[in-house]
């Protein structure tokens, strides 16, 4: 049998993608405000991406109102927010797309600013982000991370039904699915890492342990959605936000393993070389291969994302290391980016000054490529 490819045929849970070039999920901070409901330009914006039977992953989107780290970021725990959704996933929908929405909470990447009635950011463990990392203000100035508050058990367990509702206003907005952020250092995150995590309760010192809260997360969205329509993003080795962990291969080959077992529609990994990249273009070298070490792990659908183009993408898929790929900035600067990729068209580059914040410029106005310039 011939190797995949980017263009080949791919089963994720119950639907047939006819390609494999996956929109990564991506935050652009564009919604209204300050309803933090989606609005008509973003449906533009992800309709302008959507291929018929082709996977679009929305941006992360919290799932309570702590959940918060940037300004202008969409919300799915209010009617409006969910009203909002149902608008851009009707217009993918026309285009005869797919889209699953990244549930979120930032934990400790946020800033008081961001807050009901400016209380402090939560996390597992009252533990700051070191000082090399810069947070955000609700104004828009940049300061040191404060020290968040830990938050008590009985609210772990609030939050774990927060992840819930959140996946069931997604399923009335309409997605064809749902993935948990579980990377980056956010909350999910700082629950698994033993430097983010100190607690001595059900939630904290044992592998197993901190990976209970990620069980208990994805348990409860896939009893709203089933879990073959349900995905885990997650980001072994990265550094992103703070994050980090000594020796991740223990840490993630339970996690994994423990994942693998239920049946999700995938995993979505962030390759090392790319963790990090936010405001700067990151590349770093002599690092692990996510896909690589825990492909034998996981038994079904996985996605990687991460400093891919269209000759390292399809090698992964060759190679079995992944079944998907997922793109980013590349996404962001060629809404046509699968049939670039498929006749070799030239990528039109990113401008990363627009892509937080803004309007339609570096958003929605962006060409698709002039096929009667290229003959």
């Amino acid at each position: 049998m011939s190797s995949p490819s980017l263009f080949s045929p791919l089963k994720v849970g119950p639907y047939e993608l006819k390609h494999r070039v996956v929109m990564a999920p991506l935050t652009r901070m564009r919604a209204a405000r300050p309803s933090l409901a989606p609005r008509p330009l973003n449906a533009e914006y992800y309709a302008q991406r959507a291929t018929p039977g082709g996977l679009l992953i929305a941006e992360a989107s919290p799932v309570v109102a702590t959940g918060f780290g940037n300004p202008g970021v969409p919300g799915i725990y209010s009617e409006a927010q969910t009203a909002g959704w149902r608008e851009v996933v009707d217009a993918v929908h026309a285009k005869g797309g797919l889209i699953f929405l990244q549930l979120w909470h930032v934990g400790r990447v946020s800033h008081s600013s961001f807050q009901p009635d400016g209380a402090l950011p939560v996390a597992p463990s009252a533990v700051a982000i070191p000082p090399e990392f810069r947070a955000m203000t609700a104004d828009g100035k940049v300061v040191d991370y404060e020290t968040p508050r830990a938050l008590e058990t009985g609210e772990v367990a609030l939050m774990v039904e927060a992840y819930r509702e959140g996946a069931k206003n997604a399923l009335a907005a309409g997605f064809d699915g749902v993935e948990i952020h579980g990377a980056n250092g956010y909350l999910i995150e700082q629950f698994l890492q033993s430097r983010s995590n100190l607690r001595t309760d059900q939630y904290g010192g044992s592998i197993e342990n901190r990976v209970r809260f990620l069980m208990e997360v994805t348990q409860v969205v896939t009893e709203v959605w089933g879990a073959n329509r349900v995905g885990v993003r997650l980001s072994p080795y990265g550094i992103a936000n703070g994050s980090g962990e000594a020796d991740p291969m223990p840490l993630y080959s339970h996690a994994i393993k423990a994942l693998d077992k239920l049946g999700l529609a995938y995993l979505h990994f962030i390759e090392p070389r790319a963790s990090g990249t936010g405001r700067a273009d990151v590349d770093w070298q002599n690092v692990p291969s996510a896909m690589v070490l825990y492909r034998p792990m996981w038994s079904g659908v996985l996605i990687s994302a991460g400093n891919f183009v269209g000759d390292s993408a399809e090698r992964a898929l060759a190679e079995g290391h992944a079944d998907a790929i997922a793109f980013g900035r590349y996404f962001i600067s060629n809404p046509d980016l699968p049939r670039r990729l498929q006749r070799g068209y030239p990528l039109t580059p990113y401008h990363r000054p627009t892509f937080y914040a803004g309007e339609e410029k570096g958003y929605t106005d962006y060409p698709v490529h002039d096929e009667m310039a290229q003959a």
